[in-house]
């Protein structure tokens, strides 16, 4: 390896009950109303509005971008979501769906959820959702090579996805609960920055545990300490399992702290959900009426 890129097998090892005390902490913090409110909306405007399912269809599909455009009518001046989150099958149904609302249209990649499959495969599958027109992509590493030990495997796989991604977004999807420890999380979080990811991500979503905030504090801390050396600020998307406003406040509350305001805004954060958004809508909606409207008021996702 050059000397800007670090030896992988010397990552910095994390404090475990450090992290998780550290995390708890930043769900403490008691917010004004105003503050409150205006993260709700920040969050909102910072959710990958996610279907990635076997049975999804074109319908399903142009359902979701009609949400993520019309978000709650009766609630005007809204954000929209940052993206909609589709298999390559679904992109071009998405692109066509979303128009020019600037709603950006994310692809799952490289074998999604599992990673098994050759390079060859992997770039691919890239490629053909780039020529649907995917303005981001979101793939897995290799978590088998990366459990053998073969980090320079994952490296070199991570800079080939970023460099058929061009001028795209790339995310790079760790799959944190199979990683097992949260000294791997740091160290898969390295190798995915040092090779050119524009994100790092949690989870697929597809297995538990997806998304926890020790995790995902790790996480940042990685991306504060590449940011130290290096620069170049790194995007996070903790993805899975994130269904409820007051805890994607908490998540807020533990960016703000760890990174600051410069991550403050959906081009450095994101949130990979499904029914966040109506749990948000809920929370802005009893906040402007004083109740809770039902959730048949709320379109599926």
């Amino acid at each position: 390896m050059n000397n800007l890129i670090p030896d992988f097998t010397q990552t910095p090892r994390i404090d475990q009950v450090g992290v998780e005390e550290r995390a708890a902490r930043f769900t403490k913090r008691s917010l004004k109303n105003d503050t409150k409110i205006n993260g709700l909306k920040l969050a909102l405007n910072m959710i990958d509005l996610t279907t990635l399912e076997g049975k999804d269809t074109d319908g399903k599909v142009k359902q979701l971008c009609y949400k993520a455009r019309h978000l709650h009518d009766a609630y005007p001046g809204l954000p929209t979501v940052a993206a909609v989150c589709v298999y390559p099958s679904m992109v071009k149904v998405a692109k066509q769906a979303l128009g020019d609302s600037g709603i950006k249209v994310a692809s799952v990649s490289t074998a999604f959820p599992s990673g098994q499959a050759p390079k060859d495969v992997k770039i691919r599958d890239t490629k053909f959702a780039l020529q649907n027109g995917a303005d981001e992509i979101d793939m897995v590493i290799s978590r088998g090579k990366f459990h053998q030990g073969e980090y320079n495997f994952v490296f070199d796989e991570i800079a080939a996805i970023k460099e058929v991604c061009g001028d795209a977004t790339l995310k790079v999807i760790l799959e944190t609960g199979e990683l097992g420890t949260y000294d791997k999380v740091r160290r898969a979080s390295d190798i995915a920055m040092y090779a050119g990811a524009d994100f790092i991500k949690t989870s697929t979503g597809k297995i538990s545990p997806a998304a926890t905030m020790p995790v995902t504090l790790v996480m940042l801390e990685a991306i504060r300490d590449f940011y130290y050396k290096t620069g170049k600020r790194i995007s996070m998307k903790p993805a899975g399992g994130i269904s409820k406003a007051k805890l994607a406040l908490h998540y807020l509350v533990m960016l703000n702290e760890v990174l600051g305001e410069a991550w403050m805004n959906n081009q450095y954060f994101r949130f990979g959900a499904s029914s966040l958004a109506n749990d948000i809508l809920m929370q802005l909606m009893k906040q402007r009426t004083g109740v809770y409207q039902s959730a048949d008021y709320f379109s599926n996702d």
